[in-house]
């Protein structure tokens, strides 16, 4: 019985020292390929030659007659009717059938553009009140930018966003009459992006978010244009704040220009 005990407490203590098999402590997976994921999960992704990057550039067209623009009654308060001029709606920015302030950006493509990081310390963008409305009307910022809200006029805003992307929580604040500027950022992509004034309801503008430093707002003559991209397929939108959104797909070739256009009907 003693052999017994002995010979059961030996082997006890050999495997505490010497573990059964050669197996490492480290797990690990392979992928489809073959290779190590833990390997594959650290390999970064090959900044592009700056040689080889392609533009997109087109213009966004308005088919239709655009409806007139809607002059806003002010009288509310009286220091935005003495001081703000005629206010007109600025939903349908038209000149000579091509459309302004329609958001491009890309939904998909190559890792190398959809994981391109941003440009470092960028300025945040402006978007001021003045005459009793939001200058400019429509805003494009990367993820992660700032937004700095400053108020010209003489009289108390209000900025309240109603964003809807998951994650992404709401600004309401107020800002005193050419009150000190108030700075946010935007940690979460998402296109128009409603800004509103709870003290004069006819105020409006739209804040889009891209996922990406690829991205562009149409100019008073429709136009637009995307640079740096590195060679690939992409899933290019174009969204407006009233029209909505399409997508087309673009193939950019090494040290190509690829002209796309949009066009948006009149509804």
């Amino acid at each position: 019985m003693k052999r017994v005990c002995s010979w059961l407490l030996a082997a006890l203590v050999v495997g505490l020292i010497f573990p059964l098999g050669c197996k490492s402590n480290t797990t690990e997976k392979q992928n489809g390929d073959g290779r190590n994921s833990a390997v594959s999960a650290a390999e970064p992704v090959t900044p592009p030659d700056p040689a080889t990057l392609g533009t997109i550039n087109g213009i966004v067209i308005f088919s239709g007659k655009p409806p007139a623009p809607v002059k806003i009654d002010m009288s509310q308060d009286p220091v935005c009717s003495m001081t703000g001029g005629d206010n007109f709606a600025e939903q349908y920015a038209v000149h000579s059938g091509k459309l302004a302030n329609v958001f491009i950006y890309l939904k998909s493509g190559p890792p190398a553009a959809m994981s391109a990081l941003a440009p470092k310390n960028v300025t945040p963008s402006v978007m001021d009140q003045v005459g009793c409305k939001y200058v400019p009307h429509v805003l494009a910022i990367m993820r992660g930018e700032s937004v700095e809200f400053t108020n010209s006029d003489s009289t108390m805003h209000n900025i309240h966003t109603l964003p809807n992307a998951e994650g992404s929580s709401p600004i309401d604040i107020s800002q005193g009459a050419k009150g000190t500027p108030q700075t946010k950022q935007f940690n979460q992509a998402e296109a128009m992006i409603p800004v509103r004034c709870n003290n004069h309801p006819w105020m409006n503008a739209f804040i889009n978010v891209s996922a990406t430093p690829f991205f562009a707002l149409t100019g008073a003559d429709g136009s637009f244009t995307i640079a740096g991209l590195p060679a690939g397929t992409y899933t290019l939108a174009a969204v407006h704040e009233k029209l909505g959104e399409q997508t087309m797909t673009v193939t950019v070739a090494p040290k190509s220009v690829v002209k796309t256009d949009f066009t948006f009907k009149a509804q």
